[in-house]
């Protein structure tokens, strides 16, 4: 996604370009909110707005060839490494031209050419597939690095323990990145995890391990640096610990958050918004501009409205293809 000269001006197009990200996942989310309850986006949808500045912080630490391993919580993951907009909200509507084809949906977008290796419906399901495309990554000498992102609800999934554990006694170049958004489905965290943090269970393995206040990009930049410096250079993994709450229900639909305290969204929204701590401090700094940040909000809209759109007009999948993408044949 190329952000238009004139919307960046005279400003830092590092800085542009973050916040473009941050937005592009927000107004992406917030659209898909509206949308989805008119019954025009099917299957199971999970909004990952409040949580911008973790997978921007991560993903802009990444190159081009690195991978990522996603959730069911992958919009703004796919966003962050470069998926199309536009070929995102296809595959939410499960029309022709989508990045599956249309028949993925909201928990199955995956684009290989860009490092998504897919978001995974499975609790922890990315996990060893970014272990895996690490040890590839080693094999093969090329320098790559891999991030599985995972829920606080899915480090107590089987698989989370036994991926950490293969990646340190093999030193793969990985990062596991764990988004404690307080809640598990409907279950806190002071229950789940027992009132702990996860980091601990990486110190554990000898694996370098630190929590980060996930609603401040800059602090996730800076951890997400180290440790993909420290895969790259061969010294194995680590484990980095966001703690961010969602903005919204777990899925859309049917989470009315009666497990969550009275305001407590509110005060969330309120306080702790990602992208206009980022776009202050920005300011403050000079590397951005009130009127370049105006701008990006218009370039981003504009994209989304285009993108529903086109999505609203598309064909379905052509229903010859219903077999293909299949690793069994009928």
């Amino acid at each position: 996604m190329d952000i238009p000269e004139s919307a960046i001006g005279d400003a830092d197009a590092s800085a542009a370009r973050i916040y473009f990200l941050l937005r592009a996942i927000r107004a992406f989310e917030e659209r898909v909110h509206t949308e989805f309850p008119a019954g025009r986006i099917p299957g199971a949808v999970h909004l990952y707005a409040g949580q911008e500045a973790v997978a921007v912080g991560v993903c802009s630490a990444l190159n081009d060839d690195d991978y990522i391993a996603s959730t069911h919580r992958g919009h703004g993951h796919a966003i962050a490494k470069g998926c199309d907009l536009g070929g995102m909200m296809l595959e939410l509507y499960g029309k022709a031209g989508g990045v599956c084809g249309g028949k993925g949906g909201s928990m199955h977008i995956a684009d290989f050419d860009r490092g998504m290796l897919g978001a995974n419906g499975v609790a922890a399901g990315g996990v060893p597939l970014a272990a895996g495309a690490a040890l590839s990554a080693k094999v093969r000498g090329t320098g790559q690095v891999a991030v599985a992102f995972v829920g606080d609800g899915g480090v107590n999934q089987g698989a989370f323990a036994e991926s950490l554990t293969l990646a340190a006694v093999w030193r793969l170049p990985v990062v596991f990145v764990v988004e404690d958004n307080g809640y598990a489905q409907a279950t806190g965290t002071p229950f789940h995890l027992n009132g702990r943090t996860v980091a601990p269970r990486g110190a554990a393995l000898g694996i370098p391990s630190v929590t980060v206040d996930g609603y401040d990009y800059f602090a996730v930049r800076a951890a997400a640096d180290e440790a993909v410096a420290r895969a790259r250079s061969g010294g194995g993994p680590t484990l980095l610990e966001c703690t961010a709450q969602r903005f919204f229900g777990h899925m859309e639909g049917w989470d009315q958050q009666a497990y969550r305290g009275e305001g407590e969204v509110e005060r969330v929204r309120a306080e702790h918004d990602c992208i206009r701590s980022f776009a202050d401090r920005s300011v403050a700094d000079q590397t951005l501009t009130a009127q370049t940040i105006a701008d990006l909000d218009r370039v981003v809209a504009d994209l989304i409205d285009d993108a529903v759109r086109t999505a609203e007009s598309a064909a379905g999948p052509d229903p010859d293809e219903v077999l293909t993408d299949v690793y069994v044949t009928y």
